[in-house]
């Protein structure tokens, strides 16, 4: 094995270079669960095929720690193995598996984080230097999503690939999860806070506002980017007030300034054509003369017209969930609907 390759350990679980001896125990360990995630039949796992592996793990690590291989062990037994690879000169990627019979023990993320703190060690101290580690990882592969935020990696996103681009022939994406050698410290609570902000699930937010005249008609706006009409408004920006949202939305597409009111109605938003879910939230703009359209200076990136509508006319206008939420919103007596119902 090599001579400098470290030997890491947190007390619990020891990360070590790979022994000739390993061979068998790693091969019997070899399973369905590994061969779901990394795309290949365990009947190709030999004993042969796997001491070339090492060979090739040994001679990366030779060649200036290209790609480190560990073998994870506990109470002496190999229970699985860690590896990293280099991405540049301050980047790498890692990737992670347990045998069968040591999972559902806590041992792969031990094993993640002792890996990315002797990654983020200084050269001097024996590390690598890097200054982000990441982790490529199938979104339906929730064991491995656990292991990854458990050792301290947020969630960044998505990355799409085509069908046979990855590990299994099947996948479309990959979950994204990295840490910088930046981040707080694990046991900071700031650390903890963004590392569930990173993963939580967060929804859309779209903030309308409710303005009728005095005959009670409603002011509708013609879209540009879709054939129906809909009530003024938009996307709530991240950080962004969904009541400042409303006011900003219709002073930037209709040139209006309009102090929004209370909240007149929360509506679900199904998936719907491309769309993931969203809330809309419906503030009241009061009643106001119809004259108000003498002032309107439409966004024509995004405004084709705006009219105030009675509720027939919304019904032949707008898509059919536009227009129960809007008979929700004037009807009043119901705070709450999904899909205007």
């Amino acid at each position: 094995m090599p001579d400098d390759q470290p030997t890491l350990t947190d007390g619990t679980i020891t990360l070590r270079p790979w022994r000739d001896e390993d061979v068998a125990e790693a091969v019997a360990g070899h399973d369905d669960e590994m061969a779901l995630w990394f795309g290949w039949d365990p009947a190709d796992v030999t004993e042969d095929s796997h001491r070339r592996a090492i060979a090739d793990w040994r001679a990366d690590y030779a060649a200036d720690r290209r790609r480190t291989s560990f073998v994870v062990e506990h109470g002496g037994d190999v229970a699985g193995s860690v590896e990293i690879t280099r991405n540049g000169d301050a980047g790498a990627s890692l990737s992670w598996t347990l045998y069968a019979g040591h999972r559902g023990h806590g041992y792969a993320a031990r094993a993640v984080r002792v890996l990315v703190d002797w990654a983020f060690a200084d050269a001097d101290d024996g590390g690598l230097g890097l200054q982000r580690v990441e982790a490529r990882i199938d979104p339906r592969n929730h064991a491995s999503r656990r292991v990854a935020t458990r050792a301290g990696l947020r969630l960044e996103g998505m990355q799409r690939i085509v069908p046979g681009m990855g590990d299994r022939s099947d996948a479309t994406s990959y979950a994204v999860f990295a840490r910088l050698v930046t981040d707080p410290p694990l046991s900071d609570p700031e650390s903890f806070r963004s590392l569930l902000n990173s993963f939580l699930p967060r929804k859309r937010a779209i903030s309308q506002m409710l303005v009728r005249d005095e005959d009670g008609r409603v002011l509708l706006c013609q879209l540009t980017y879709k054939r129906d009409w809909d009530l003024p408004g938009g996307v709530v920006e991240v950080g962004e007030s969904p009541r400042l949202a409303v006011e900003r939305e219709v002073e930037e597409e209709l040139g209006l300034t309009i102090e929004p009111g209370g909240l007149v109605l929360t509506d679900w938003l199904p998936a719907w054509s491309g769309w993931d879910d969203a809330v809309c939230l419906v503030f009241d703009g009061g009643t106001h003369s119809s004259s108000i359209l003498d002032g309107i200076v439409k966004q024509e990136r995004e405004i084709r017209d705006a009219r105030f509508c009675t509720l027939e006319e919304v019904d032949e206008l707008a898509a059919d969930f536009t227009a129960r939420r809007i008979r929700a919103a004037v009807g009043g007596d119901q705070p709450y609907t999904e899909s205007g119902r």
